[in-house]
């Protein structure tokens, strides 16, 4: 890989980038799609138990349906469909295998389009092969889907806004924690909920402000930073929860909850409506942080002086811009949002506080900016991604413990967001551009 970098004395052309990439054979992609499309073919298909069907809810009474254009069910044999499904799948995996050839000259979206197809069908293979004699409701699976995936969004966002500035941010799993450490605390003091969100970005704004003192002003391995302030905060919140929070909880620890916000008419649309358009204000808030960040990001000043940072920090540095300055701003920052996210953890689903809450998502969201190659958008579609595997196993966790004529281990499930976040991170490792100047303290000289 060879990368040219050329420094302009006008602040709009501060760093220019011109990598040669060498091609990527992609034969892994085939090669897994092979396989996940013949295990669902003999597992889902052939082994399903025959003459029973699949049901999936659709639309609710009340939705906004003219016509019934929306069916409020619909009802598939288990076995046929879990059949054709596979046979989709495989079509698509030797789709990818067509792309291997020489002459095939096809942009790698087509490619990703094609993996998230298959990914689309092979989901819904499983789940009807999963839900045979039974019925899943869809809005419900989405919904909890949604929520599910807040605070793995804003983690990864935190994520983001760090580590284009030059900084690893290992410590989102604390930040999460005192956000929702402080939005109980300070809310249920207040007692208003509205309050503790105002809370929860300051309280994670402390994480964040020790992670730049160590990181960016003495310049302390970055990683070993963010789990030691990860112990940090298990330690701090755990000890005031059993000093204060848990003999007075009504003063310190009340389960309060953000109001649902529902928008008129969108919300009774069928499937998504409710989805969407009824939730609380940090989801809707979560929508407007992504655009914001993408725009600002990539078409503003501001974004590329954090990506110049955050890429070639002497360059950015020759120019005039305060790199270290840079970087206190964006950790900052970051924590804040990360903060957020903690808030939905407690006032977001309205319950108390308890010790180690936020049980590893903040590595989660880690590994969703990973999987979004560092971009807001590409984070939030990680995190929708983690996020359904997670509601899909407290959905099918509470369904059933067997299905097709086959036993569902409980802790499969419980294990099914984790090994779909290893999976997923596994298959970009190698393929995700990091910032260049990621993990590296700057020193002027």
């Amino acid at each position: 890989m060879t990368t040219t970098l050329t420094v302009a004395s006008d602040d709009s052309e501060i760093i220019k980038q011109v990598v040669d990439e060498r091609p990527s054979t992609w034969w892994h992609l085939p090669v897994a799609t092979t396989v996940l499309g013949l295990l669902a073919l003999l597992f889902f298909g052939l082994r399903g138990l025959p003459g029973v069907e699949s049901t999936f809810h659709l639309a609710r009474e009340g939705d906004l349906n003219p016509l019934g254009i929306v069916p409020e069910s619909v009802t598939v044999p288990s076995r046929a469909a879990a059949i054709v499904l596979a046979v989709l799948a495989l079509a698509i995996a030797a789709a990818l295998w067509a792309l291997q050839s020489r002459h095939a000259r096809v942009r790698p979206r087509v490619r990703a389009l094609l993996v998230v197809l298959f990914a689309v069908v092979w989901v819904l293979s499983f789940m009807t092969w999963v839900i045979s004699e039974r019925a899943l409701d869809v809005p419900t699976l989405l919904q909890s889907t949604i929520v599910l995936a807040v605070p793995l969004a804003f983690g990864a966002l935190s994520g983001v806004l760090s580590e284009r500035s030059g900084v690893i941010n290992i410590a989102i799993e604390g930040q999460l924690l005192f956000g929702a450490f402080g939005a109980v605390l300070v809310g249920s003091m207040a007692g208003s909920a509205w309050v503790g969100l105002l809370a929860a970005p300051v309280m994670a704004l402390v994480m964040g402000a020790l992670l730049a003192l160590f990181a960016v002003g003495y310049h302390v391995q970055q990683i070993i930073v963010g789990v030691v302030l990860n112990v940090f905060a298990i330690g701090v919140t755990s000890f005031f929860f059993g000093t204060v929070m848990r003999d007075n909880p009504l003063t310190f620890n009340s389960p309060l909850r953000l109001p649902t916000l529902r928008i008129p008419i969108l919300a009774d649309l069928p499937v998504l409506g409710r989805v969407l358009f009824e939730q609380n204000v940090l989801v809707y808030l979560m929508w407007v942080i992504v655009a914001g960040l993408t725009i600002a990001l990539f078409r503003t000043r501001w974004g590329l002086r954090v990506r110049a940072v955050g890429e070639h920090p002497k360059a950015a540095d020759t120019v005039g811009i305060a790199v270290n300055l840079t970087r206190w701003k964006n950790v900052l920052l970051g924590s804040a949002v990360a903060g957020l996210g903690g808030a939905t953890l407690t006032i977001g689903t309205g319950v108390a506080f308890g010790e180690e809450m936020s049980a590893g998502k903040g590595y989660i969201a880690l590994a969703a900016m990973i999987l979004g190659r560092y971009h807001p958008v590409g984070a939030l579609l990680a995190a929708l991604t983690f996020a359904f595997a997670d509601s899909l196993q407290l959905r099918l966790g509470t369904m059933t413990a067997a299905a097709g004529g086959v036993s569902i281990p409980g802790d499969f499930l419980l294990m099914l967001p984790y090994i779909v976040a290893l999976a997923a991170v596994a298959g970009v490792v190698g393929r995700v551009r990091v910032p260049a100047a990621n993990g590296t303290p700057y020193i002027k000289q």
